[in-house]
């Protein structure tokens, strides 16, 4: 025993230490590493998952014409034809869903945007609303429409595929298709038809869409809740769990986002249309109703309170705005069916040039809804 304590004791030979070297030190950079990757991950989480600005639609066309003049399409100086404004504003709310912090977020499959679900939610909804306009718009163009329908199928791609080809591809895809229908736009030539029936068929589909989200989100509250908003309780989507009330709230969010720059854009190239029929009034009303679901949210949570208890119900709040607004684009599209101007109302002019929107909003997976990739 003594020879084995005095030889314990004794300092090892250089061969010991570099047949058997101590790595007992690799673990501190290790674990210095995994810190700082969380801090990064987590700082890139929260940035990502603000909501972008709003952008004004009049100095966006003014962009994308003057970008398409550039790559040899019609002169941004000349008038606009009617269409322009809208096929500009669905182009320049693709570019934002491509273009914001972190990118497209659906599809991701690594960290940070595998575990977001408040920014998927709200692309989700956005995305909604440009599948919804889109497959509105091959009807309303007078004449060749190939493009439009090219863009409407590549928005319909599956949001959650991320290869081969990913969501990123399909969207650029119907970015460039709009493009070339924005590039054959002039004053004198494929204009969209000055009938309000394409309109009416767009509004009808919205309409329907709303009432969708507005039923999801009903749903997280409970039925006698729902009844008191007027909501069908047969019609009722099974209660949501607790783990998703926020990815429906976020999605109405984009939803309501994206539909007040598609609203405004389709008012630009049809309001000879829309005031024919009356329905002016009632088209603001709308974007008010609409700019309140865009209001800031203070509590960091979706809280999902009842009554006049001490949590607030924010899916019943955003709930009661989508069944407001669901009503005026029923009534809407009832006022505009069927409605018509003269063929020489239909030019629309644009500002020759863009500069940056003053607006800013603060405010920030869904899987998808029953309906699926609708």
């Amino acid at each position: 025993m003594a020879f084995l304590k005095r030889d314990a004791g004794r300092p090892r030979s250089r061969a010991d230490v570099l047949e058997r070297p101590d790595y007992g030190w690799i673990w501190k950079p290790l674990l210095a590493l995994a810190g700082i990757y969380l801090v990064v991950v987590l700082a890139l989480g929260v940035w990502w998952s603000r909501a972008p600005a709003p952008f004004d639609v009049e100095r966006a066309t003014a962009a994308q014409r003057g970008a398409v003049a550039e790559s040899g399409g019609q002169a941004a100086t000349s008038p606009a034809a009617r269409g322009a404004v809208t096929v500009a504003t669905l182009m320049t709310t693709l570019d934002t869903l491509l273009d914001k912090p972190g990118g497209f977020l659906r599809n991701d499959v690594a960290p940070p945007g595998v575990w977001l679900d408040n920014m998927p939610a709200w692309e989700y909804g956005v995305l909604g609303q440009l599948r919804e306009l889109a497959g509105a718009l091959p009807p309303l163009a007078d004449g060749e429409a190939a493009s439009l329908q090219a863009a409407h199928a590549a928005l319909m791609h599956d949001s959650r595929d991320w290869a081969l080809p990913g969501t990123e591809e399909q969207l650029a895809a119907a970015r460039a298709a709009l493009g070339e229908h924005l590039a054959g736009l002039g004053a004198d030539e494929g204009a969209f038809t000055a009938a309000g029936d394409g309109l009416a068929h767009w509004l009808d589909g919205v309409t329907g869409r709303l009432d969708a989200l507005a039923q999801r989100l009903s749903a997280s509250a409970g039925s006698r809740e729902a009844v008191r908003l007027g909501v069908d309780v047969e019609a009722l989507p099974e209660p949501t769990p607790w783990h998703r009330v926020d990815d429906i709230f976020f999605e109405a969010r984009g939803s309501g986002w994206a539909l007040i720059h598609l609203l405004e854009g389709v008012r630009r190239d049809h309001a000879d249309v829309i005031a024919a029929a009356g329905a002016t009034e009632r088209w603001d009303r709308l974007l008010v109703v609409l700019e309140r679901t865009q209001r800031r949210l203070w509590s960091p949570v979706v809280l999902n309170g009842s009554g006049f208890g001490v949590f607030a119900n924010h899916s019943l709040v955003m709930a009661n705005y989508l069944l407001h607004a669901r009503d005026l684009t029923g009534t809407l599209a009832g006022a505009l069916e069927g409605q018509s101007v003269e063929a020489s109302d239909a030019e629309t002019t644009v500002a020759p040039e863009a500069s940056p929107a003053p607006a800013t909003n603060d405010d920030g997976p869904s899987e998808d809804g029953p309906s699926g990739e609708a």
